[in-house]
C-alpha cells in the first residue's frame, strides 16, 4: 500500500517483497512518494491526551511560576511549540522552560504573560493547535480605611447597609456580614438577607436587637482571599413601630444561562410586617428541578434547560401591601457535537465528504485547520483526493459561549488489487428458488473495476444475475444449473486479481404447519404451533419474536417455553398469559441457507389499560372538570371510571366524589365536586371492565383551586392571665387546608362584660395562636367576652363561639417581712423570710449582688410559693453581698424588701494535708499527717474531716478530729480510701488521700509496723 503525506520531506521505507516494474513506476510519478511497510504504516499523527486550561494566577502568590499543560500522544515521538496571543514564544529564554509538552513560566507578570495561549503538536504526519486557555491574575484590593458612617434607622424601618467591594478579578466573590467582632456572622433568615450579587444587606424592619456594628465580608474563592470592611454602626432609633407594606429592594435581573447550569435568582423586600415571599413563572409550572430557600429570598433552578425558559415572578405581601417584580431568564447553550469527525482513511482519487455538525445557542459556526493553518468554513467537501489532500485536520465549531475541536487524521492510500487479506468463500451454499450474493472484496486504490465468470463464461448482468457496484454477484431463483466455479476479477491502474468460490445447491426451507390466530384471557395459556422442512444436511432452529422483536426464552423462561423434543418442530407454549404478550407472534425457521416465515396473532382480553390525555378545565372553588381519552379496553368493554385526587398534604391517593355519581364507561368528561378552595390538587382516572381493574392513568397537571372565604371558626378560644394590664387571648390555629385562600388571618374581638361595642385586632401570620392586648387603663382580672374568626383575601370566615376570659391581675402590692441571711460558709448562705398576705402570690425572688457590683448586675434564684427559705450557691469568699426578697405573680414583681448585707467567711484553706505515714497495727491502720497551715486570706483551720469508704464508692464513714492522726480499720475485703482535708468556718479544705490494703501476704504483725514507715507512703497522693 502507498500513502503520502503532503507535508512530509521525502523519504523511502525500504519493502521486503517489492517487484522492479512497481518500484520504476513510483519513481517517475511527479512529486514523491512515500511508502509504508506493514509496521510503519502503524504511524499516526498528534493526538491530545491533555489541553491546557484557563488559569488564574493570584498576583500575591509566593509561588513564583505558572504552569499550562499539554500532552499529545503520536508516532513518531512529536514536539512541541507554545503561542501567546497568535505570537509564538521564544522557549529559548530564561523566564521559559519545558517539560515533555508543559510550558513553565518563571517570575509571571501580569504585562507581559496574561493573554490567550495555544500549544501546537506536530510529527510527519501532521500538525494540531489546542484549544485556547487564557491566563488571568486574579487579585482582591483591600477595603478603603476610612472610617463608615453610622447609620440610624428608626424601628420597624427597613434598612440597606452597601458592602462596596473593593475592586478584585475574577467576579466570583461571596458575601458574608460581620456583627460586632470576628469570627460571629449574622444568621440570615426572613427578615435578614446578603445579596451575593452586590454583598449588601437587607434588613426588612429593624428591631432594637439589631443595634451592633457591621462589616461586609468579601471572599475571593479564586485566589483562597478574604477581605472586610470597616465597621458600620446601626442604631435603632425607639419609635412605637409602624406598619409599611412591601416594598422589594433586591431584583433579579433579565438572566443568561447556559444549558445545564444552575441558575440563582435573588428577591427580597422591605416592609412592616415581614414581607412574605412568592415565585412564580408566568403562565407554566415552575421547573420541576426549582428549589426556593427558606427566607424565600432565593430561587435555585438546578440544570436548567431550554422548556424553563421564560418569564419569572416575585410577588413580596403582607397586610398592609403587595409588591411585583418580573425578569426573563433565557437558556442558551455552548457547543456540543452532534457529528464529529474521526481518522479516516480514503482512496486516491475518491471524493471527500467530512460530515461535522454541532449544535448550540446561538448556533455555531464550523470552520477548519489543516495542520494548523486555516483551511476552509462550513461542510468540507475534496474531490478527487491527491496524497497532497493527507494531513491533520481539526473542525472548530464556536458561539458567543465557546468553542469546542474535532481533531482527525487524514491518510490517502494507494495499492493494487490483492484478496489476501478477504480471499472469497470457497464453498458457497444456496437453497433452491432462493437468493444468493456471493461477495467480492478486494483491497484496492483507488476502487477498481470488476467482472465475474463461471468456469470459462463471461457473466453479464440479465434478469437473474447482476453485478454490484461493489463487485459482490447477485443469483436469484437459484436452480441446479446455476452450480460451478464463481471467478471475481479486479483491476485498477496499479494493477490486478482475481479470487474463486465454488456454488452448491440445497433444498430450501418452508413452513409446513403454520401458527393460527389465538384468542385468551389474562391468567390463560395459549399454543403456538410451527413445523417445517428443510435440507436434511443443514441444521434446523427455530426464532418466536413478537411485533418484529425476537424473544429471549431465558429471560422470559415464565412465560415463554419451546418444544425442542421433537425434531422440526418449533411449537411456542405462553403460560400464564398477560396483556403485554399480546401481538403478532412471527416463527421463523432457519438454515446457515435460507429461512422461512409464518405468522399469526395473540388477542389478549383482560381488565382496560390507563386513561389518557387527562386535562383539568373550568377550575372553580371546590369543583373542577376533567376530560380524558379512552385507553385500550382489551377486548372487553369499560364498563366505568373512578376518579381519585391527591393533594400536598397527603401522599395518598383517594377516590373523588363526581357528579354523575357514577361514570359510565362511555363517558369522557366528569366534574370532580366537594374539593377544598385554594388546594393544590393532581388527578387520575381508573378504567374497569368486567375483567377487573385496570392501571391508573399518568396524574394531571398539578392546578390549584380557587379561594373562598373560610367557613370554618377557630377553635379553643380561651386565654387570660399574663403581665400586668394586659389581656391574653389564645386560640387553635387552622390547618392548611382550612385558610382557602392567599392572606389568610384571624379577627380577634373582644369586649369587656357587659358593653355592646366590640373590639377588634387582625393577626396576620397564619400559625400563630395568640394575642395580647396592653392597656394601662385596663382593671385588673377584669372578665372580658372574646371570639375569633378567620379570613383571607376572599372575605372573612364565621365567628367562633364566644369565651369568657380574665384580663391579669396585679403585681403583688406587700414587702416581705422578717428577712433575714445566715452565712454557712466561704461560698453559700441561706436566706429566710415570712410570707405576705396576697393570695395571687405565685412565689418569691431572691435577688443578691456583690457590693462592688451594680444592682443591675444581680443574679437571681426564684421559688415558690410554698417555701419560707433558700440556699444561695456558689458565692465569692470574703465578699460583701446585697441581699433582698420581693414577691410575684403572673402580672409581674412586688416591691423588694430592705436590703441585707452579709460578707462570706474567708476561704477554706487551700493547702491539702501532707500524709506521712499509714501504718498497720494489729486489726487497725493508724494514719499521720502534718498540720494545716491557713494563709492570711484563709479561714483558720478548726479540725480534719476524715472518710473513710470502699475504693470505687462514693459514701463511706466520716470521721472529725482535731488531732494529726487517725486510726481506722483494717478492711476486710479489697481496698478502702481514707480521705483526710482541713476544716475551717470558710468550709472545707483541699482532699489528700491514701489506698489501703487488708491483705498481708503472711507478713507478721511487727515486720508491717517496721517496714511501712522506712518505705514512706504507698500509693499515697496529694504530695
Amino acid at each position: 500500500m502507498m500513502v503520502l503525506q503532503g507535508t512530509i520531506p521525502f523519504e523511502v521505507v525500504t519493502v521486503q517483497k517489492i517487484t522492479m516494474w512497481f518500484f520504476i513506476y513510483h519513481l517517475i510519478i511527479p512529486g514523491f512518494v512515500f511508502c509504508l511497510t506493514e509496521e510503519g504504516n502503524k504511524g499516526y499523527g498528534p493526538v491530545f491526551e491533555e489541553q491546557p486550561i484557563d488559569t488564574i494566577y493570584p498576583e500575591e502568590s509566593s509561588d513564583g511560576q505558572v504552569s499550562m499543560n499539554c500532552r499529545a500522544r503520536a508516532i513518531p515521538f512529536p514536539t512541541y511549540r507554545w503561542k501567546l496571543n497568535n505570537w509564538d514564544i521564544d522557549l529559548t529564554k530564561d523566564r521559559y522552560s519545558m517539560v515533555g509538552g508543559r510550558l513553565v513560566i518563571n517570575n509571571p507578570e501580569k504585562s507581559r504573560d496574561a493573554g490567550k495561549y495555544v500549544c501546537v503538536v506536530s510529527n510527519i504526519f501532521g500538525t494540531v493547535r489546542s484549544s485556547e486557555a487564557t491566563l488571568s491574575f486574579g487579585y482582591l484590593d483591600p477595603f478603603p480605611p476610612e472610617e463608615r458612617y453610622e447609620v440610624k434607622v428608626r424601628e420597624g424601618v427597613g434598612a440597606v447597609l452597601l458592602c462596596e467591594p473593593p475592586y478584585h478579578y475574577p467576579d466570583d466573590l461571596s458575601y458574608r456580614w460581620l456583627l460586632n467582632e470576628f469570627p460571629v456572622f449574622i444568621a440570615l433568615d426572613k427578615r435578614r438577607f446578603v445579596s451575593q450579587t452586590n454583598g449588601n444587606l437587607y434588613i426588612a424592619n429593624v428591631e432594637a436587637s439589631d443595634k451592633g456594628n457591621y462589616s461586609c465580608f468579601v471572599s475571593s474563592p479564586s485566589i483562597t482571599k478574604s477581605v472586610f470592611s470597616k465597621f458600620i454602626p446601626l442604631i435603632p432609633q425607639s419609635d412605637r413601630a409602624k406598619v409599611y407594606p412591601a416594598d422589594i429592594k433586591v431584583k433579579f435581573k433579565d438572566t443568561y444561562a447556559l444549558l445545564g447550569q444552575n441558575v440563582t435568582l435573588e428577591c427580597f423586600a422591605l416592609g412592616n410586617p415581614v414581607p412574605e415571599l412568592r415565585w412564580s413563572k408566568y403562565l407554566e409550572p415552575m421547573p420541576a428541578t426549582a428549589e426556593i430557600s427558606m427566607s424565600g429570598a432565593v430561587l435555585k433552578i438546578f440544570n436548567i434547560q431550554y422548556e424553563d425558559e421564560g418569564l419569572y415572578e416575585c410577588e413580596a405581601e403582607n397586610y398592609k401591601g403587595k409588591d411585583k417584580h418580573q425578569a426573563r431568564v433565557y437558556v442558551q447553550a455552548s457547543p456540543e457535537w452532534v457529528e464529529h469527525i474521526n481518522d479516516t482513511e480514503k482512496d486516491i482519487g475518491s471524493d471527500l465528504y467530512w460530515p461535522c455538525v454541532a449544535t448550540g445557542k446561538p448556533i455555531p459556526t464550523i470552520r477548519w485547520l489543516k495542520n494548523g493553518v486555516a483551511f476552509r468554513k462550513g461542510e468540507l467537501r475534496i474531490q478527487s483526493l491527491t496524497f497532497d489532500d493527507a494531513g491533520m485536520y481539526q473542525c472548530i465549531a464556536e458561539n458567543t459561549h465557546g468553542i469546542i475541536y474535532a481533531n482527525a487524521e487524514l491518510k490517502i492510500v494507494a495499492s493494487p488489487p490483492t484478496f489476501e487479506l478477504n480471499p472469497m468463500k470457497k464453498k458457497i451454499l444456496a437453497a433452491k428458488g432462493g437468493r444468493v450474493i456471493i461477495e467480492c472484496k478486494p483491497k484496492a486504490a483507488p476502487k477498481p473495476k470488476f467482472s465475474w465468470s463461471k468456469g470459462t463464461e463471461l457473466l453479464v448482468n440479465g434478469s437473474r444475475i447482476r453485478i454490484w457496484d461493489d463487485g459482490s454477484l447477485e443469483i436469484i431463483n437459484i436452480t441446479k444449473l446455476d452450480e460451478g466455479r464463481y471467478t471475481c476479477f479486479a483491476e485498477n491502474n496499479r494493477g490486478k486479481a482475481n479470487s474463486t468460490g465454488v456454488l452448491e445447491m440445497t433444498e430450501a426451507t418452508r413452513i409446513t404447519l403454520a401458527p393460527l390466530n389465538v384468542d385468551v384471557t389474562v391468567g390463560e395459556n395459549a399454543t403456538m404451533q410451527c413445523i417445517a422442512s428443510h435440507d436434511p444436511t443443514l441444521d434446523l432452529t427455530f426464532i418466536w419474536s413478537l411485533n418484529g422483536f425476537v424473544i429471549d426464552f431465558e429471560k422470559e423462561h415464565e412465560h415463554y417455553e419451546r418444544n425442542v423434543m421433537i425434531k422440526s418442530n418449533g411449537e411456542l407454549l405462553i403460560k400464564n398469559v398477560q396483556l403485554r404478550h399480546a401481538g403478532r407472534y412471527t416463527c421463523t425457521a432457519q438454515t446457515i441457507v435460507d429461512n422461512s416465515s409464518a405468522s399469526a396473532d395473540l388477542v389478549v382480553r383482560g381488565p382496560p389499560g390507563p386513561p389518557g390525555g387527562i386535562r383539568v378545565e373550568e377550575i372553580r372553588d371546590t369543583a373542577v372538570a376533567l376530560t380524558w381519552s379512552r385507553g385500550t379496553d382489551n377486548h372487553s368493554p369499560i364498563s366505568k371510571y373512578t376518579i381519585q385526587s391527591k393533594t400536598f398534604l397527603s401522599e395518598e391517593w383517594k377516590d373523588a366524589k363526581t357528579e354523575p355519581a357514577d361514570i359510565e364507561g362511555n363517558m369522557e368528561s366528569a366534574t370532580v365536586i366537594d374539593l377544598i378552595p385554594w388546594m393544590e390538587y393532581e388527578f387520575r382516572i381508573i378504567a374497569t371492565n368486567t375483567l377487573g381493574t385496570g392501571e391508573p392513568s399518568m396524574p394531571s397537571q398539578r392546578i390549584r383551586t380557587e379561594g373562598a372565604p373560610p367557613n370554618v371558626a377557630p377553635s379553643d378560644v380561651g386565654g387570660g392571665g399574663g403581665s400586668n394590664r394586659e389581656l391574653t387571648i389564645t386560640w387553635m390555629p387552622l390547618s392548611r387546608e382550612y385558610h382557602y385562600g392567599n392572606n389568610f388571618g384571624y379577627i380577634v374581638a373582644f369586649k369587656p362584660f357587659g358593653e355592646k361595642e366590640w373590639r377588634r385586632v387582625t393577626v396576620t401570620n397564619p400559625e400563630i395562636g395568640r394575642y395580647v392586648h396592653k392597656d394601662e387603663s385596663m382593671p385588673p382580672s377584669t372578665q372580658y367576652q372574646v371570639k375569633v374568626k378567620a379570613f383571607n383575601n376572599k372575605g372573612d370566615g364565621p365567628f367562633s363561639l364566644t369565651a369568657v376570659i380574665y384580663s391579669a391581675q396585679d403585681a403583688p402590692t406587700e414587702i416581705p417581712t422578717d428577712v433575714s441571711v445566715k452565712v454557712l460558709s466561704s461560698s453559700e448562705m441561706s436566706v429566710s423570710w415570712h410570707h405576705v398576705s396576697d393570695k395571687s402570690v405565685e412565689g418569691y425572688q431572691i435577688r443578691y449582688w456583690a457590693a462592688h457590683d451594680k444592682e443591675a448586675a444581680a443574679q437571681r434564684v426564684q421559688v415558690s410559693n410554698q417555701e419560707y427559705s433558700t440556699k444561695l450557691e456558689n458565692l465569692k469568699p470574703n465578699t460583701r453581698y446585697h441581699v433582698d426578697v420581693s414577691a410575684f405573680n403572673s402580672a409581674g414583681y412586688g416591691p423588694p424588701s430592705r436590703t441585707i448585707d452579709v460578707i462570706t467567711r474567708k476561704a477554706p484553706p487551700s493547702q491539702r494535708p501532707r500524709i506521712i505515714s499509714s501504718v498497720r497495727s494489729g486489726s487497725r491502720y493508724i494514719i499521720t499527717w502534718d498540720h494545716v497551715k491557713a494563709m492570711s486570706n484563709e479561714s483558720a483551720v478548726e479540725g480534719y474531716k476524715v472518710l473513710y469508704r470502699p475504693d470505687g464508692q462514693h459514701e463511706g464513714k466520716l470521721f472529725s478530729t482535731g488531732k494529726h492522726t487517725i486510726e481506722v480499720p483494717v478492711p476486710s475485703d479489697g481496698e478502702y480510701v481514707v480521705e483526710v482535708r482541713a476544716h475551717s468556718e470558710g468550709g472545707d479544705g483541699e482532699v489528700a488521700q491514701i489506698k489501703i490494703s487488708g491483705a498481708t501476704a503472711g507478713v507478721p504483725t511487727l515486720l508491717l509496723v517496721l517496714v511501712v514507715p522506712t518505705l514512706g507512703v504507698l500509693a499515697c497522693s496529694g504530695f
